[in-house]
Order: structure tokens, then C-alpha cells, then sequence
């Protein structure tokens, strides 16, 4: 073992060039790890807010089948969600516990001369905390009462919190959101980021004081939950004819908006992650046989190289197996090595791709390991041949190749 560790240090630079294939390899497979790993922890947050039984009804299926080509196209075509349409679903729809509606707008909001620009506000129904399961840290959600009476109060992300109300309680403190006085009434739970964008940094109001102030015409989506799980398709399927019903579109015409469930949204990162997990292959597949290659070439070369070495330690006594051994353990030393320079490449440019964009990336601990272990294993199988070589030497041969 000490005679193949010496072996692998005692020329660094043919040691890095031989290792350049396996350690692009294993970048390559880390660096997919990482952002299948970062989404899937995205991907898992929405499924809980949603939650497995609820679904909503967009304008644009932006998360549906369709063509991503015919987004203007259905950005012209398809109308937006009304009021009036959501008051007559919810008066005709049977397979579902909750059904909300919410509109969103961007806003400044003000407060004792500091202003907070960008913050997302969003009108609500007063069940949307139960359908989005927004978790009240302190204070109350929003109310009926309030959307019926149409109140200035707000309820604020923890972002909000933190920027205007470090030191002291929020609770009946006055706002202004784009220069309209709000009473802040309660104060979400921490929900953190995603896609590096924060997801407490907003405001809620009763979406009848959002019409009040922003017009009845704003971008909007429908929320609900089915009765249970198993009547998750069917719910949807009803949403869907009372929708179409209630805008007259005949039987060969297309659904003028789109319908998103956990299990579309699960669905549509499945076929992500096996066209990433495709292309990691073969790129992978690619690199890991030339870095082998070089890695037998290499081996076979160091065998040449110390052929009287060879004789010697077999005149001593040295067997097949102990020979064959010592090139094996050096060429997966050799191959784990760059295994883990192309883990240590991987986290840098994860970190760097985490720090210039929103890609959730994270390295996960088991791609650590398999990306290792895959280096090892390539160095092990292409060290076959030059191993068995070098056991297979005439020691008589092997003495006189020196002299």
C-alpha cells in the first residue's frame, strides 16, 4: 500500500494530466448531483405548501403541457381569472374543502421614513392561509370579515418584519404600502428561500381592499383543496367543466387556462431530472473510459518502468496475488485521487453558481461517495490488464531488464 502511495506522489504533473478525464467526470456527475439535490429540496417545499390534495387554476399553464413556444400565444388568447367566475365556482364546486382566490402586485412599503422597495403584496381570500398552509407566528391571518368589510390591515412576511420591526411587536403598527396606510394584524412563520429568492418578503391584504384600490382586473389564480387525495383528478376534472362551462367554450375548443397539482408539479420534474440524469450519463460515460484509458496507459507504462523492481521484490519472495495487489491498490489510488479533486472542483463551482445565480444547488453527501467510489472503480477495472501483466513477468526476465 505505502509503495503505491509513493508511487502516485512521486510524479505529481503525470499523476494530474493522467487523472484530467476522471476528474472532469466526477465535476460533471457532482455538479448534476448538486442541482437535482438543490431542486428536489425546492420541489418538495411547493408539494408541502400545496399539499398532496391541492391544486390551482392559472391563466397561463406556465407548468403545464404545452408548448413553451405558444406562451404569447396564450398570453393573448387566455382571459383572466375574475371575481365573478371564482364566486360561481365555488357556488357549484362539490369535490372540494377550500377554494380561495389571490391576485399579486409589486409594492414599496413604507414606515417611519424607511422604505422596503419590491416586496410582493398579494389580495386573499381568508382561506388562503389553510390552502397555502402559511403558519401565523404572531398575531391573526386575514379574516371574512375583513374582505366583506374591505379593511386596511396587512398581514406581513418575516422579512418585513425584520427590516421595520426588529426590536418591538408589529402587531397594530400602521404601514403604508404604496402611500395607503395599513394596520399590520399578524406576522407569518419563516419560510425561507428558494431559486435564492426569498419567500417571506411579502405583504397580505383582504383581496376585497385589494380590488378597492387596484382595480377587479388584476392577475389572478384560484386555490383549492379536494376532499382527500384519491378525489384530487376528479376535483380537477370538475373545476375544469364548471370553468369552461362558465365560458362558453365549445367541445373542441382548448381550456383557456391551466390547472397545476403537486402531482403535475412532481411529474414535470421527473422528466427534468431523467433528461439531466441522461446527459450526466453519457458525458460522464465519455469521460470516465478516456480517463481510464489514460489510466491503463499509464499503468502499463509505470509496469515497463519497473520491471527490475518487479524482479527483485519476486525474488524476495513477493507472490502473483502481492503483485497484482500493489498495481491494483495504485490505480484506484490513482483514480480515487482525482475522484476527489473533482469533488473539491464541484463544491467551488457549486458555491459559485449559488452565489452569481438563484439555482438552489447543494451538495448532497452521497455524491460525494459515489463520485469517489466511481473514480475507484474505474481505476480499479482499467488496472486489470497492466496489473496482471506486471504479476505475470518472468522474474529471471525481470532481473536481467535492467542490466
Amino acid at each position: 500500500m505505502l509503495v503505491a502511495v509513493r508511487s502516485v506522489f512521486s510524479s505529481k504533473l503525470r499523476s494530474f494530466l493522467t487523472l484530467l478525464g476522471v476528474i472532469l467526470a466526477t465535476t460533471t456527475l457532482i455538479v448534476v448531483m448538486s442541482m437535482v439535490h438543490g431542486m428536489d429540496v425546492y420541489v418538495a417545499q411547493q408539494v408541502s405548501d400545496m399539499g398532496t390534495d391541492g391544486f390551482q387554476v392559472q391563466r397561463i399553464p406556465l407548468l403545464g403541457d404545452f408548448d413553451p413556444k405558444k406562451l404569447i400565444e396564450l398570453d393573448r388568447r387566455n382571459p383572466k381569472l375574475t371575481w365573478d367566475e371564482y364566486r360561481y365556482l365555488k357556488s357549484q364546486l362539490t369535490l372540494v374543502r377550500e377554494f380561495g382566490m389571490s391576485a399579486d402586485q409589486s409594492v414599496s412599503v413604507h414606515y417611519r421614513g424607511q422604505v422596503m422597495d419590491g416586496v410582493g403584496m398579494t389580495g386573499v381570500t381568508a382561506n388562503m392561509g389553510v390552502i397555502s398552509d402559511l403558519g401565523v407566528d404572531t398575531g391573526r391571518f386575514i379574516t371574512e370579515f375583513d374582505n366583506q368589510r374591505h379593511t386596511n390591515v396587512a398581514f406581513i412576511g418575516e422579512d418585513v418584519r425584520e427590516r421595520f420591526f426588529r426590536d418591538t411587536d408589529p402587531i397594530g403598527k400602521t404601514i403604508a404600502l404604496d402611500g395607503k396606510p395599513f394596520e399590520v394584524i399578524g406576522v407569518s412563520e419563516k419560510k425561507g428561500s428558494a431559486f435564492g429568492r426569498s419567500q417571506d418578503n411579502f405583504v397580505m391584504i383582504p383581496l376585497g381592499t385589494f380590488f378597492k384600490i387596484f382595480g377587479s382586473h388584476p392577475e389572478a389564480s384560484f386555490s383549492a383543496l379536494a376532499i382527500d387525495h384519491d378525489h384530487l383528478e376528479d376535483a380537477q376534472d370538475e373545476v375544469r367543466v364548471f370553468l369552461r362551462v362558465h365560458r362558453k367554450l365549445r367541445p373542441n375548443q382548448e381550456d383557456d387556462f391551466g390547472l397545476l397539482s403537486s402531482s403535475s408539479l412532481v411529474a414535470l420534474w421527473d422528466r427534468i431530472t431523467k433528461t439531466l440524469a441522461t446527459m450526466a450519463v453519457g458525458i460522464v460515460s465519455v469521460f470516465m473510459v478516456v480517463g481510464g484509458v489514460v489510466i491503463m496507459n499509464i499503468m502499463l507504462s509505470v509496469v515497463t518502468e519497473r520491471t527490475y523492481e518487479i524482479g527483485i521484490r519476486k525474488a524476495v519472495g513477493a507472490r502473483k496475488g502481492d503483485i497484482m495487489r500493489q498495481f491494483l491498490v495504485e490505480s484506484s489510488l490513482l483514480s480515487a485521487t482525482g475522484g476527489l479533486m473533482g469533488v473539491m472542483l464541484a463544491w467551488l463551482v457549486t458555491v459559485l453558481v449559488r452565489s452569481v445565480t438563484p439555482m438552489p444547488m447543494s451538495v448532497p453527501p452521497s455524491a460525494v461517495v459515489v463520485g469517489v467510489g466511481v473514480s475507484a472503480l474505474v481505476g480499479l477495472f482499467f488496472g486489470v490488464y497492466p496489473a496482471s501483466r506486471a504479476a505475470r513477468l518472468d522474474p529471471i526476465h525481470a532481473l536481467r531488464w535492467e542490466r
